[in-house]
């Protein structure tokens, strides 16, 4: 009970479910075409036996990078960039720091030695910080092909002083060369609860995955159109796991830095 008032947790988890199985909805209709090209070129890397990169570059939208990584259903060709800087686990003030920090995330593109035909997704939720768009600035010059997996309205509706942002103010989804929308709202919690100011429950994690395993979905079924069945991780906690993915690590080990 706040200030008098009875608090039903169960509606409350009830509105998170609702926002949440709305958000998706919506990026599984209004993002169908942005998907469905970046797919098709996901799809040409692999056919072509090339790898494809994902860095998320910022506290929790290093799990985005995490999510489609050696992943029981998820493509053995995807090769995260699993940097130390801003993950929370080095502690959560020194990521913020990190990824406000100018000049950061073109060190880490440029350690990965990324060039002309590698692709890169780069996830974030907001689309602002000096990290991110310093990656993908670096990823430009080297002749990557970009795909943006963030939020228009977060990044359209920050102010350009915002302490996070890159000196050229600039957002992801200007940069990329397709750009996914999440539709994370400002503020990420998306829970009104009474008697509060501050709302509470985050969405950007589910959307983040949420659009990342939809691109799968969506890159999967281009590669069996085609005739071409991708090799996809089996879990190692299932029977017959650690044999099914055996037949493909000696193609991986040596060319997935974080495998």
């Amino acid at each position: 009970m706040l200030n008098g008032e009875l608090i039903d947790a169960d509606v409350l988890c009830a509105a998170y479910l609702a926002s949440t199985t709305d958000l998706m909805q919506h990026i599984l209709t209004e993002e169908r075409t942005a998907t469905d090209r970046a797919a098709a070129r996901l799809a040409d890397q692999i056919a072509a036996d090339r790898l494809i990169h994902i860095f998320g570059p910022g506290g929790h939208s290093n799990l985005a990078s995490q999510e489609v990584f050696f992943r029981a259903g998820g493509l053995m060709h995807v090769s995260a960039i699993l940097d130390e800087g801003t993950l929370l686990s080095n502690g959560a003030l020194r990521s913020m720091a990190i990824e406000r920090n100018p000049g950061y995330g073109k060190v880490v593109i440029a350690n990965q030695r990324l060039g002309q035909g590698d692709l890169l997704i780069l996830v974030n939720a907001y689309g602002i910080n000096a990290a991110l768009i310093d990656a993908a600035l670096e990823a430009r010059a080297r002749g990557v092909f970009l795909i943006g997996v963030s939020s228009r309205e977060h990044a359209s509706n920050t102010s350009p002083e915002h302490p996070a942002r890159h000196p050229t103010r600039q957002n992801l989804h200007d940069l990329v060369d397709i750009a996914i929308d999440t539709k994370v709202p400002i503020g990420d919690a998306v829970v009104r609860v009474p008697g509060m100011s501050q709302d509470i429950a985050a969405i950007s994690t589910f959307a983040n995955a949420f659009a990342l395993n939809c691109l799968v979905i969506r890159t999967v079924s281009k590669l069996i159109e085609r005739g071409i069945e991708p090799p996809v991780w089996r879990s190692g906690n299932a029977p017959g796991g650690d044999e099914a993915n055996a037949r493909f690590i000696a193609n991986f080990h040596n060319r997935v830095r974080a495998l």
